[in-house]
């Protein structure tokens, strides 16, 4: 038996038999760690017990790893339906992915599951842990595979061995009693997963249509170890209090209304407020970096569509057509093929580009309705988009400037942890998901590539999730309590401005077609307002907050002061209301903690005499006495520096 040499990273290169297994040299190396579950084989991730049959570069990962972790969820995912087949052998299993901190598993049930038959599936799971089952990996034919999923019932897989590519290599993973269809890779045992916690069950369609079999899905998390299981169960809770939805109502900030329709979310005057002071923020910010605001109607003409590419790309997201005087009119899901118009509408030269237009349109998009979420998935919603058009030579620095205004945003947010993820195509969708020009695909995708790397900003790269007309930057972001959301883009078009002409004059009086950037920095109003939400858990800074600042008087014979006050602070352009109820004062100083009001001020009798305030901030204890000029200057100031709390 040959020799192969292994470069195990962090220990050097070893010489041993072809054939070995990453277990193996796992229990005989020192200088490994012993709770490593998976490893990279030449970067890819790769089980412990798949034989090593050629020299490489071997990695091995412990489950607080990102790869690492990925693949302890994704195995206890199967932990779980394995759990959920021996408590009711009748359910159908599904699909069981994992997700950021999360998996879940979707199973076709004849009953929703309980809080309680959770409790027991949790019960069985460490049951099969403690069995310590090894998890062995077996390629099948397809003929085979079909063979052994039609003969056990799970007609779920078999449909979707039938959907995949002839070609597919496929993969089954046996625990025991159980075997699912799955790519991999997985722990080597059962016994590895001893930390989990499942967390909720819940309605949810086969392959997301709802006109298909309505299933169960089953959320849970898993960890390496109990420490890290009760601090992502104590994050959980105050997710739950921070939930958006909660809060939203709480502050009357906006609801839904089944007559006006799902998706739909109507906003209230407060909620108004953080639209209109997130506007005022991007408007300045955009006038700095040269923009120009246009505007473009909610509904326009098929044709417009099938020339940008989306009916043929898109138009399962987008409201079906409507017969207008024997025409196809569309409810418009994204401002870009209007801009482009404008754009057109007048001949450009090199000296005009690059050309900024920003818009805050409402686009209408088809959420399916097993899908829309609060304010986080809407059917409705207002963007705050721009599309630049430059030339190649502008291209790197319009680009790096785009990210650098997200960077501005994420400083006056308070938002401390984010991730570029450069979304890329992936060939084989190419003349179907994406549109067909291989070449510009690479070009595009390299010079977004290195734009990035100059600009110093840390990015990761995924393939398949690019638009379809071009590469994108996806930028996810992190709320306070670590809560990822999946926050803005910044997209390349290399394809788009040639089925439009879009056209300008270069130096040399030759006609060329312009590069368009795709942007919205701050996503949609109602997905971004969301995680504000959830991120300042309803404190809104002052200069963000609905109501800044609320008068209480004592008694009602200090009202009269205090609207004079009122008044005052109103012609500066502050927030401010007057609390007159016949209450104590220390109720209405409770009350005003409630709704989340940033400052209470109150007035007496020696306030009144003084022609004084006494300042109360919410959470501190702490009062200050200041003259209403100097609170006035003082709060100004704040607004306008857009400070988060500390």
């Amino acid at each position: 038996m040959k020799n192969i040499s292994i470069n195990i990273v962090g220990i050097g290169k070893e010489s041993y038999p072809s054939g070995t297994t990453p277990l193996e040299i796992l229990s005989s190396t020192k200088g490994i760690a012993k709770d490593t579950i998976i490893c990279k084989v030449d970067d890819i991730l790769t089980d412990l017990s798949a034989p090593l049959t050629s020299d490489a570069t071997v990695k091995f990962l412990d489950g607080k790893s990102k790869d690492g972790h990925s693949v302890l969820l994704h195995s206890t995912a199967h932990l779980m339906a394995q759990a959920v087949k021996r408590l009711h052998p009748k359910t159908k299993v599904t699909i069981g992915p994992y997700l950021e901190n999360r998996f879940y598993y979707d199973f076709d049930v004849e009953t929703p599951f309980t809080e309680e038959d959770l409790l027991e599936i949790e019960k069985e799971m460490l049951k099969i842990s403690k069995e310590n089952l090894d998890i062995v990996h077996e390629v099948k034919s397809r003929e085979d595979a079909l063979k052994f999923f039609k003969k056990i019932g799970e007609d779920y897989k078999v449909e979707i061995i039938n959907d995949l590519d002839a070609s597919e290599t496929l993969k089954v993973y046996a625990q025991g009693d159980f075997t699912d269809l799955c790519r991999g890779p997985h722990v080597p045992s059962t016994g590895t997963i001893k930390h989990f916690k499942l967390l909720s069950s819940s309605a949810a369609y086969w392959r997301g249509d709802e006109n298909n079999q309505t299933l169960q899905r089953v959320y849970g998390t898993s960890f390496t170890n109990a420490k890290d299981l009760k601090k992502y169960l104590l994050m959980l809770e105050e997710q739950k209090k921070r939930d958006h939805r909660k809060i939203g109502k709480e502050l009357d900030l906006y609801f839904h209304d089944e007559e006006v329709g799902p998706g739909l979310p109507l906003w209230t005057p407060n909620g108004a407020v953080i639209i209109d002071e997130i506007e005022a923020l991007a408007k300045e910010k955009e006038d700095l970096g040269g923009y120009q605001r246009v505007r473009t109607p909610h509904l326009t003409k098929g044709d417009l569509y099938e020339k940008s590419g989306h009916l043929e790309h898109y138009v399962s997201s987008m409201y079906p057509a409507m017969d207008v005087d024997g025409t196809d009119y569309y409810m418009k899901p994204m401002n870009c093929p209007h801009h482009h118009k404008i754009y057109a509408n007048t001949p450009k030269s090199y000296r005009d580009l690059p050309y900024r237009l920003a818009e805050y349109g409402t686009c209408y998009r088809y959420e399916k309705s097993g899908e829309l979420f609060g304010l986080m998935r809407v059917r409705s919603m207002q963007m705050n988009d721009a599309h630049i058009y430059c030339t190649e030579d502008q291209f790197k620095e319009e680009f790096i400037g785009v990210c650098n205004l997200y960077m501005d945003y994420f400083k006056i947010f308070g938002i401390e942890k984010y991730e570029m993820r450069l979304s890329l195509h992936d060939p084989k969708g190419l003349g179907k998901k994406y549109i067909n020009n291989p070449e510009l695909w690479k070009k595009t995708e390299d010079d977004v590539r290195d734009a990035l790397k100059d600009a110093g900003l840390k990015f990761t790269e995924s393939v398949g999730d690019a638009a379809f007309y071009g590469p994108k930057i996806d930028v996810q972001v992190w709320s306070a309590i670590g809560k990822e959301f999946s926050l803005a883009t910044n997209q390349v078009d290399f394809a788009v401005p040639e089925r439009f002409d879009l056209t300008y004059k270069d130096v040399d009086g030759k006609s060329k077609t312009p590069l368009c950037i795709h942007r919205a920095p701050l996503g949609t109003h109602e997905r971004f307002i969301g995680f504000l939400i959830e991120h300042f858990g309803g404190n809104f800074p002052l200069w963000l907050a609905p109501k800044q600042v609320t008068i209480l008087p004592v008694s009602d014979k200090f009202n009269d002061y205090a609207y004079d006050i009122c008044e005052s602070l109103k012609s500066h352009g502050i927030r401010v209301n007057v609390d007159n109820r016949s209450e104590k004062i220390g109720s209405k100083i409770r009350d005003a903690e409630m709704q989340k009001i940033n400052i209470m001020v109150i007035v007496g009798e020696k306030e009144t005499q003084d022609k004084t305030l006494t300042i109360r901030r919410r959470f501190i204890k702490e009062q200050e006495t200041l003259s209403s000029n100097d609170f006035t200057k003082q709060i100004i100031n704040e607004i306008n520096d857009r400070r988060v709390p500390n």
